[in-house]
This record gives structure tokens, C-alpha cells and sequence, in this order.
């Protein structure tokens, strides 16, 4: 099994998630250095990186959203079996930008209990679900949503 130590700038692909015995994997979306040699077609590469240490782990799963641009730095391992791609060991993370928050203008999501209910200022109708995703209909207006809620916990 070969190991490399290298350091990887991309972007967070996905929300970091817990994995076996402590640790947590991530995928990071590597774009080529200079874009200016490269064909526009070019497909990004996906290095897949797993961490053990634990204020790298709590850092990945309370700290890191996807579209955050991160340094990992770590040994590269590839895998034994034929096929399979190689993965970051990460020892050092660091945080070179990080996502922009999605700014709702106008529309509103909001919850009433067991209830999540999207105002759109563009519309009087108001769709409402269930908090769990499931359709519930469509109010008239705001007004209406109450109405609409007391019909489906009824039913």
C-alpha cells in the first residue's frame, strides 16, 4: 500500500458525516490549479478524506457546511484493492473560505408545531407539510393555514 503526505484545497461537497470508532469522512471537490490548461470539459476530482483526530472530527461535524473551502493536509492512502480510489488520512484542516448562507428574500419558511407552512410574498396561497415532509394542501392565505391544519389533524 502506497501513502503520499499532501495537502488538498476543495470545496465540501456534502454535509461531513460520523463514521466508525470516532471518525468522520468528507468528500472535497479539487478543481485543477491552473484552468487556463486545462479543457473546459474537465471533470472535477472528489478526494474522499477520513479524520480520527477528535478536534478535527468535532470541528467536521459542528463547524464544516458544504461550499466551504478547506485545506486538508494528511497522508494519502492508496487502497489495496484494484479499483478502488485512494483516500486523505487528514492530521491538519483548515478553514480558507466558507459557504455563503442562502439569503431567503421572498419567501419565508416558518413552523406552526407539527406544522411547516412556506410564505412566498409573490402569492395570498400558502403551501403547508407535515414538519416530517408530508403534504398536507394548500391554504387560500395566512389567514386560512389554522383552518387548514385543524381539517388534517381531524381526518
Amino acid at each position: 500500500m502506497d501513502t503520499k503526505h499532501c495537502a488538498v484545497d476543495g470545496w465540501v461537497d456534502a454535509i461531513p458525516a460520523l463514521g466508525p470508532r470516532g471518525t468522520a469522512t468528507f468528500d472535497l471537490v479539487v478543481r485543477p490549479a491552473d484552468l487556463d490548461f486545462v479543457d473546459e470539459d474537465a471533470p472535477d476530482t472528489v478526494v474522499t478524506c477520513t479524520s480520527g483526530d477528535p478536534r478535527i472530527v468535532h470541528e467536521l461535524l459542528n463547524g464544516i457546511q458544504p461550499g466551504d473551502l478547506l485545506r486538508a493536509t494528511g497522508i494519502l492512502v492508496q487502497s489495496s484493492a484494484p479499483g478502488e480510489p485512494a483516500r486523505l488520512v487528514v492530521d491538519a484542516l483548515e478553514v480558507l473560505d466558507t459557504a455563503r448562507l442562502p439569503v431567503l428574500r421572498d419567501m419565508v419558511i416558518d413552523r406552526y408545531g407539527d406544522y411547516c407552512v412556506i410564505f412566498d410574498a409573490n402569492r395570498d396561497q400558502v403551501p403547508v407539510f407535515t414538519a416530517f415532509g408530508q403534504w398536507v394542501g394548500m391554504a387560500d392565505n395566512p389567514d386560512a393555514i389554522a383552518t387548514l391544519i385543524d381539517i388534517h389533524e381531524r381526518a
